[in-house]
């Protein structure tokens, strides 16, 4: 069995930022493994370890050298390898090429079938694992990306990295690994906490790294994360019930931020909670890393956490001077929530007119104003009274007037929340506060929708009027770029308009399109809605997939032309259910519709001659009449279950007629009225699905 031993490279910097020291921590393990195997170099788990002040890779079971390697590839016979003249053929050459070889070096010899083959042969002595991890440990230093961030220089060397580096620690076993970067040079040493254990401290060997952390008070990620997860929890026991705000987002760079973490709980003035606690839980939370405490009926309380890198002798002081530094975060929200509530909102609404929506499709102000004909329109569709219809009117004017108060300058996060707090300060209707709040939802995917209706027909009416002037400019989304987030804009609307079965989008399409051309919008109307409608059966097709629909039902349903969703996914599942309780039925419906469609002439029409007509015929006729009619009823009904049954009594006719008709008859007339009578077959279907789809294969 080969001789193992652990390595590992540490980089010692200056403190580094959160957000690149993640990026780099994913992307350090995968450069070390890499680097193993394309030296061929044995070795076990890869483990990243990593704080403000280190990135280090953990290698278990590092072989000490690489295999020793003798390969023999055999390759053409050497009469087609070479010539009369003993010349290499291209069959030569090609085949010491895909060896890294030349033609010269192979080599002749009869292989065990009597026959003479040339050979290939290449052999690679074994290398000792040091200079192997010297090379790699610095290409991967070097090798480190930094996105967004700019790399730094420092004394006179030209190499890069995102803050300085102090000390290198390079481990093989008990051996330090000679590596040099930017005039760094390694040892066997890591460094303590700057306060609780300073200075250097020996690594013994990369088994004992992480126990020589901990002595020295540093932790690693997922024990710094542990800490403060305790921490909190114990928080919220000792509060009966509280909850204490950890966002995903914040919470992993507050564990980026300290590396011998100590949970403390600070406060703030009383007065601060009048303000709208949005913005003094944003102010908390972006700007210091605090985290909020809600009591247990879910109201915010006057505490916070903080976590602190001092030394836990001093908390009291940590906390002091927090507590300072968050009284004067909270006194610049409230000056500038006050100060907002002393202008009337229609003022706000007018400075939309110097705030610019898009360069070419206007202002902000202008944007009001076609969303709140847009949002009027949605809200009558949906069968909102005219009380109603007003005040979808009312929020979407006022949706957007809080872009250019202070509070929204400053916490941008918070635009739509604060109108809802300006709009109730200023005696609005309470379903309006509540849709200027929430016409931003759904944000993402699995977003809440806005509660109400008014809600909704406003959110509907901003993201329509996005989409739709985004691709009137000609600028729709691209595989690999959507500036806009239009496909996020259309998922939102489909979503709600599932909640609202009697709008329809098509036409809300045309009105918002409209709405453009009013303000001196120049594009193709019927063009430019052509390209919306098929962006949405777009989303609609991607979302029925994730909703585990089939691609050939989601296919015959998709050419129809619905775009409304409620009808869309009613259709769908009303064909897939239709699929499932009688498969072969539908699956032989398919296959003869495919050939009625194939057959069919759609240049002749439909008027079919009936004195022409055989039994077969005849049947087939009254089927279609009858199966017409029957579709037409449940298509009116929205019963689409009830119309799919109805194109299943066309299964025995169409079956008979083609076992009893010969549809290409030599005789002019008679062929020509039987493929009048497919196309009127045909045309039964048109409304429903293109049945057709289910006899494809995928």
């Amino acid at each position: 069995m080969a001789q193992t031993r652990d390595f590992l490279l540490e980089i010692g910097t200056e403190e580094m930022p959160s957000a690149p020291l993640m990026n780099a921590a994913q992307q350090l393990g995968g450069l070390v493994a890499k680097g193993l195997d394309a030296a061929g170099l044995a070795h076990g788990e890869v483990r990243v370890v990593s704080t403000p002040r280190r990135l280090a890779a953990l290698v278990f079971d590092v072989a000490v050298a690489t295999d020793e390697i003798h390969e023999v590839k055999r390759g053409p016979k050497a009469a087609i390898a070479f010539d009369a003249d003993g010349q290499p053929t291209k069959a030569a050459l090609g085949f010491a090429r895909k060896c890294g070889a030349d033609a010269s070096e192979l080599v002749r010899r009869v292989d065990a079938d009597g026959s003479e083959y040339v050979f290939a042969e290449r052999s690679v002595p074994s290398e000792p694992a040091e200079p192997i991890l010297s090379r790699l440990s610095a290409e991967v230093i070097g090798g480190l990306q930094w996105p967004n961030y700019r790399s730094q220089r420092w004394g006179s060397e030209h190499a890069t990295f995102v803050r300085p580096i102090r000390w290198i620690c390079a481990l093989l076993g008990t051996d330090v690994v000679p590596v040099t970067y930017a005039d760094v040079t390694s040892g066997n040493t890591t460094r303590g906490h700057r306060v609780l254990a300073p200075g250097e401290h020996v690594v013994s060997s990369p088994a004992d790294y992480e126990a020589t952390l901990e002595r020295a008070f540093v932790l690693s990620a997922d024990r710094r994360a542990e800490v403060i997860r305790a921490g909190i929890a114990k928080i919220e026991a000792e509060r009966g019930g509280a909850r204490v705000d950890t966002p995903k987002r914040i919470f992993d760079e507050v564990v980026n931020l300290c590396e011998w973490p100590t949970v403390l709980v600070g406060t703030f003035d009383e007065s601060f909670l009048e303000v709208p606690h949005e913005i003094i839980c944003e102010s908390m939370l972006s700007n210091q890393r605090y985290f909020p405490i809600y009591d247990a009926s879910g109201k915010l309380t006057r505490e916070f956490v903080v976590v602190s890198n001092a030394d836990p002798a001093v908390s009291a002081t940590v906390v002091s001077g927090n507590e300072k530094v968050v009284r004067a975060r909270l006194d610049d929200a409230k000056f500038f929530y006050d100060e907002d509530l002393k202008r009337p909102m229609e003022e706000f609404v007018e400075r939309l007119g110097s705030v610019t929506f898009q360069e070419r499709l206007g202002t902000m102000l202008q944007k009001v104003e076609r969303m709140e004909s847009l949002a009027a329109a949605v809200a009558t569709q949906a069968g909102e009274d005219e009380a109603g219809v007003a005040a979808a009117a009312r929020a979407a004017h006022l949706a957007k007037a809080d872009l250019v108060s202070q509070a929204v300058v400053e916490f941008t996060n918070q635009q739509g929340v604060m109108g809802g707090y300006y709009a109730a300060a200023a005696g609005e209707a309470p379903e309006v506060c509540t849709a200027i709040r929430e016409h931003y939802r759904p944000r993402f995917a699995g977003d809440e929708l806005p509660s109400g209706v008014c809600g909704r027909c406003v959110a509907i009416a901003d993201k329509l009027d996005t989409v739709c002037g985004i691709f009137a400019i000609d600028e729709p989304p691209t595989g690999s770029s959507d500036p806009y987030a239009v496909r996020r804009a259309a998922i939102g609307i489909i979503a709600m308009l599932r909640t609202l079965p009697s709008c329809d989008l098509r036409q809300l399409i045309g009105l918002a399109l409209g709405a453009y051309r009013a303000q001196g919008l120049e594009f193709d109307l019927e063009a430019v809605a052509a390209a919306v409608v098929r962006f949405f059966q777009g989303r609609l097709v991607a979302i029925a997939k994730d909703e585990g629909l089939r691609p050939d039902t989601i296919e015959a349903v998709s050419a129809v032309g619905v775009i409304d969703p409620v009808e869309f996914m009613a259709r769908a599942r009303a064909l897939e259910d239709a699929r499932s309780q009688s498969p072969e039925l539908f699956d032989d419906l398919a296959t003869a519709y495919a050939r009625a469609a194939h057959l069919g002439d759609a240049s002749l029409g439909t008027s079919v001659d009936t004195a022409l007509l055989g039994p077969a015929e005849k049947a087939l006729l009254d089927a279609c009449e009858q199966g017409s009619a029957a579709v037409g009823r449940a298509l009116a009904e929205d019963d689409y279950a009830a119309a799919l049954s109805a194109l299943a009594e066309l299964k025995a006719p169409i079956d008979r007629f083609f076992d009893d008709v010969l549809v290409m008859d030599e005789d002019t007339a008679v062929r020509e009225n039987r493929l009048r009578l497919l196309n009127r077959f045909v045309e039964v279907f048109v409304g429903v699905a293109d049945i057709g789809a289910l006899s494809r294969k995928k």
